[in-house]
Parts: C-alpha cells; sequence; structure tokens
C-alpha cells in the first residue's frame, strides 16, 4: 500500500471532520480534541497504518514546531477575540491568575515531581513549568465568543486572557530549570544571567516588539488610506502573516514570541475596535487553529497507542496525574481568586477548567532540545497522561457547564450562529 496515498487520504479525512464534527457535537457531552485522541490511537491498528511507530521523543523536533505553531496560531486568535480594553482593574481577574494561580502551581506540581516522582530538582521544576499554563488550544470552547459578539462573561474572558498569557509567562520557569542542567560558572552568575536575559530582557522584548508590531500592522490595517487598507481586502489570510511576523520577528531578538503574539493580537484589536474586518482574521485563523489541533492531536493519539512512551506510566505518575488536575489547579485558581467579585460557582469553574495541553508538549519538547534532564522519559510520561486525563475529563464536562452558565446568563448557548444560518438555508 503507497504510504504517501494513504497518508493524503487520513488527512482528507480528518480536514472533513474538522469542519462536520464541531456541528455534530454541539449538542453533546463530547468534544472534538477526545474525537482527534480516539481516531489517533486507533491508527496503529487499521490497515491504514502508513506512518512508523514514533513517540515525540523519537521526533523532538517535530513536535517541538508542530505545537510551537499550532499554539501561535491560537494565541493570535485568542487575542483577536477579547473585547474587553487591557486595563489593570479590567483584567483584574487574569492578574490573579497569572500572578498567584500559576506560581502556585509551577511549586505543587514541581513539589510532586520530586516528592512521588523522584525527580531531581531541574526536571521537577521542568515539570512544574510546563504544566502550570492552561492551554490556548484545548480551552478554545470555554473563551470567549468571535469578535462583537457578546459572549464575553466573567468566566470565558478569565479563561482566554489566561491562556492568552500564561504560556509565555512560564518560559522563564522552563529556561530556569535549563539553567539548572549547565556546569558552567557559579550559581550567583547563573542565577543573574537567567534573571537579566531569560526574564527581564525576553518579557520586556516580547512585550515591546508584539506592541510595536500591533501598532504598525493596525496603521496599515485600518489608518492608511482607504484604498490601501489591508482591511480592504477582506482576507483573513492576514491573521497568519500578523502571526508569523510578530512571532518571528521577536524570536529573533531573543524575545518571548508566545508573549509578543498574544500582545500584538490585542494591540492590533484595539486600534479599530468595531470594524468587521476582525470577524474575517478571526474566522480564518480558527479553522486553520482547528486544523492543526486535530493533526497534532490525531498524532498524540497515535504517539500514545504507539506504547514505549506509556510504558514509564504506573501507580506514582497516575498519582501525580490525578492529583494535578484535581487538587493542584482547582486550588491553585481558587486561592488567587479570594476576594474577586466574582460568585462562587464562578470562580470555581475558572479554577476547574484549567485545561492542560498542546503547549506542555512544546515546553517539554524545547527543553530535551537544550538540556539533558534526569528522568525525561517519566516527565513525558506524566504530561501525556495529564494531557489525555484533562481532554477526556474536561471535554465532557465543558458542554453542558458552558450550557448552564449561559442559562444563568439568560443566553441561549444552542442558538445557531451566522454560519449555521447561511448553511441552514443553502
Amino acid at each position: 500500500m503507497d504510504a504517501y496515498m494513504v497518508t493524503l487520504f487520513i488527512f482528507g479525512v480528518i480536514v472533513l471532520l474538522t469542519a462536520w464534527l464541531p456541528l455534530a457535537l454541539r449538542r453533546m457531552p463530547l468534544s472534538l480534541p477526545i474525537c482527534c485522541v480516539v481516531i489517533g490511537m486507533l491508527l496503529p491498528w487499521s490497515p491504514l497504518a502508513p506512518l512508523p511507530r514514533m513517540n515525540p521523543l523519537d521526533s523532538r523536533e517535530l513536535t517541538e514546531h508542530l505545537t510551537e505553531f499550532v499554539v501561535i496560531v491560537s494565541l493570535m486568535g485568542a487575542g483577536l477575540k477579547i473585547d474587553r480594553p487591557l486595563g489593570w482593574r479590567r483584567w483584574m481577574i487574569t492578574w490573579r491568575l497569572l500572578g498567584i494561580a500559576m506560581p502556585i502551581s509551577i511549586g505543587a506540581i514541581a513539589l510532586l515531581g520530586w516528592g512521588i516522582l523522584g525527580l531531581g530538582v531541574a526536571s521537577a521544576l521542568l515539570l512544574g513549568a510546563a504544566l502550570a499554563p492552561t492551554d490556548p488550544v484545548l480551552a478554545s470552547d470555554v473563551q470567549v465568543g468571535p469578535p462583537q459578539t457578546g459572549e464575553e462573561d466573567d468566566i470565558r474572558f478569565a479563561l482566554t486572557s489566561e491562556a492568552g498569557l500564561n504560556d509565555g509567562l512560564s518560559f522563564p520557569f522552563v529556561m530556569a530549570a535549563i539553567a539548572m542542567t549547565s556546569q558552567g560558572g557559579n550559581d550567583y552568575e547563573r542565577i543573574a544571567h537567567w534573571f537579566a536575559f531569560d526574564v527581564i530582557w525576553k518579557l520586556a522584548a516580547g512585550i515591546a516588539l508584539g506592541w510595536l508590531t500591533g501598532r504598525i500592522l493596525g496603521y496599515l490595517t485600518f489608518k492608511i488610506p482607504r484604498a490601501s487598507r489591508i482591511a480592504k481586502t477582506g482576507d483573513g489570510l492576514a491573521a497568519l502573516g500578523f502571526t508569523c511576523l510578530s512571532y518571528g520577528a521577536t524570536e529573533l531578538i531573543h524575545g518571548y514570541g508566545f508573549v509578543a503574539v498574544f500582545v500584538t493580537a490585542l494591540t492590533l484589536r484595539g486600534v479599530e475596535r468595531q470594524s468587521s474586518f476582525h470577524g474575517e482574521l478571526h474566522d480564518f485563523g480558527e479553522q486553520i487553529e482547528r486544523l492543526l489541533m486535530m493533526v497534532v492531536l490525531v498524532g498524540f493519539g497515535y504517539a500514545l497507542a504507539e506504547g514505549s512512551l506509556m510504558s514509564h506510566v504506573d501507580w506514582r505518575v497516575v498519582m501525580v496525574a490525578v492529583l494535578t488536575l484535581t487538587i493542584v489547579r482547582p486550588a491553585a485558581g481558587w486561592i488567587s481568586l479570594i476576594g474577586g467579585r466574582q460568585p462562587r460557582a464562578e470562580r470555581f469553574i475558572v479554577s476547574i477548567f484549567g485545561i492542560r495541553g498542546l503547549g506542555s508538549l512544546y515546553y517539554l519538547a524545547y527543553a530535551s532540545g537544550e538540556a539533558s534532564f534526569d528522568g525525561i522519559e517519566v516527565i513525558w510520561a506524566t504530561v501525556c497522561l495529564i494531557i489525555l486525563f484533562s481532554v477526556v475529563v474536561h471535554g465532557v464536562a465543558v458542554t453542558p457547564v458552558m450550557r448552564w452558565i449561559d442559562r444563568e446568563r439568560g443566553v441561549d448557548s444552542m442558538r445557531p450562529t451566522t454560519t449555521d444560518s447561511q448553511h441552514s438555508h443553502e
């Protein structure tokens, strides 16, 4: 059987499912990521299995670049969706989650890795840093709606803005774990270099260049003479150009590209909030994101079924996975929101929907290429198991929970979208 043709066939099926499954699953307590992982897990036992048996450790660079690309596309989409202008008070729930919940999560997960899995300090910190951020890709079902649709209650806003920023803000802790593995220099020099370069410079460069890129692109899109504006094209493909330009430029000056992409999207949105072109950018970005997510998650399921990585799963790994999802994130989120104005039920939902996903795989793949960590197979197995649990548990819960939220707000969450209405008349 021709492996290339079989691969094309499988890719065609994935593309069609990308378009159809969200509509088919709309009223079901089942998510698109669950279906993707199941498809991937079934592939090795099907007659259509042209791919070699592999896992992320054997194909680290492929894993790194695929997950990197889908995350930056998702970050651009998340930034474009947010209607709420940036501000200290308006974004207070986000600052709480970033400044309190994320450091608590990193520390708690690192302790679990050290105390239960027996990892060294650097490896335990890498585990905590990789698993602390919520995922902007798999969390799309609990995020705000498209631009200017009004689907932006505090829960959706909190989870969208948190996912948009914490992928970049957890990077300094990944870099700290990498620095711990180096042998040269004394501890003071390593700490000073990490703080000056990996914290101050990279964060500042990401924020500054993200803002500057957003302002320039905003001017070219909305402010120059009408006939020459990018918005005049009505082509959502520009979103992909914005994303790659912002990310690439920031990484070239050694800044955090994840931060820059999200800041670029927020800044671009702020230049002209009412333009319908934001909807075009969002819709195209969402389609690309969904396709990439399905490809990566099918590959994730395939890697799980391959077995060599999951052979490292034992009771300790299972215990860390369960404690991370049921205790660490909910407790960290709840603590961070104490004293907030949100009702108790909303704070609880924000706390438990800390979905782990493709960003964690990127951090592990990146760190594995930069340094040698003890127990790296156990770290990969733990992260993959947590992602699998998160995909299943959150995927089953998201539809009924978000439907309940919308009923409380007096909104019909099952109403047809504009796209659905158009299709129903065709």
